[in-house]
């Protein structure tokens, strides 16, 4: 494993969209790597992206997601909708052996929107299905990260503490926090800090209170209402010692790419300066 700096800054990137040659030129030795659901998981593709960046983290994606607003998160996202949960646990297995190839340590996803009720049945579900994985993860040494922001804190850490996996984990999100209006972002990663396995540096405004349902905006590191620099502040302070993973979510891409070398830059400034 690279010997990477405290906090060092790196990127969240996907394959089939961002290639080698355009992360490199972000001037970044570490990342996570997002895989769409389409992608297929050959040898080709393993050999592909073998590479010098230190990939900390594997992110899972799955067909037919729509982040378009919150009803479409709740009926499409992750783990939940009954449908798809079968082929999806099956892909996120998929997705742990080609992280293993890559000698990637952790994989992770949006399980989805967990019932704050533990006695939904989907609630039961979801906690079956996330051991599996994490059992599944641990036979490669594997974490497996929940993504922050479809719930409040406060219930993502009972539900953890009730999946009961040692290696069960969480990507936080502090944007999320703020696009879905689960609680301030902040003060989430304090309660979840000893759980937080990866980050990512993203910033997002506050969804509209005239229209609920409504997503919040995501927005260039910096100019949204996270406040970047009270959370790497925030980072150092819990302890947190890992990349700090610029994502942008942008479709264009010529914007998204340079959005995130503005974010690296900013990221790079703040962690000098301590």
């Amino acid at each position: 494993m690279r010997d990477l700096n405290p906090l060092e800054p790196g990127v969240m990137f996907w394959a089939e969209r961002d290639t080698l040659e355009e992360i490199h030129a972000l001037g970044v030795r570490c990342g996570q790597m997002g895989i769409p659901g389409s992608m297929k998981l050959t040898d080709a593709a393993a050999k592909a992206w073998k590479s010098d960046l230190e990939v900390v983290t594997m992110f899972a994606a799955y067909e037919g997601e729509d982040y378009t607003d919150i009803p479409s998160v709740q009926r499409t996202v992750g783990f939940v909708p009954r449908a798809t949960r079968e082929a999806r646990e099956r892909r996120t297995y998929e997705v742990s052996d080609f992280a293993a190839r890559l000698g990637i340590g952790s994989i992770a996803c949006h399980i989805g929107f967990v019932p704050e009720d533990p006695g939904d049945p989907t609630y039961a579900d979801l906690r079956g299905l996330v051991r599996r994985v994490c059992d599944h993860g641990a036979r490669h040494g594997q974490t497996f990260a929940l993504e922050t922001g479809q719930e409040p804190a406060p219930a993502l850490l009972q539900f953890i503490a009730d999946a009961g996996r040692p290696n069960l984990r969480i990507n936080f999100d502090p944007a999320n926090m703020i696009l879905y209006g689960t609680g301030d972002p902040i003060e989430a990663l304090r309660l979840l800090g000893p759980l937080v396995a990866s980050v990512h540096c993203k910033d997002g405004d506050w969804p509209p209170p005239e229209t609920p349902g409504t997503l919040g905006r995501e927005r260039p590191l910096g100019e949204g209402s996270v406040g970047i620099e009270r959370y790497a502040r925030t980072l150092s302070e819990i302890g947190f010692r890992g990349p700090l993973n610029v994502e942008r979510e942008t479709e264009n891409q010529q914007e998204r790419l340079r959005d995130i070398g503005r974010g690296i830059a900013l990221l790079k400034s703040l962690t000098n300066a301590r």
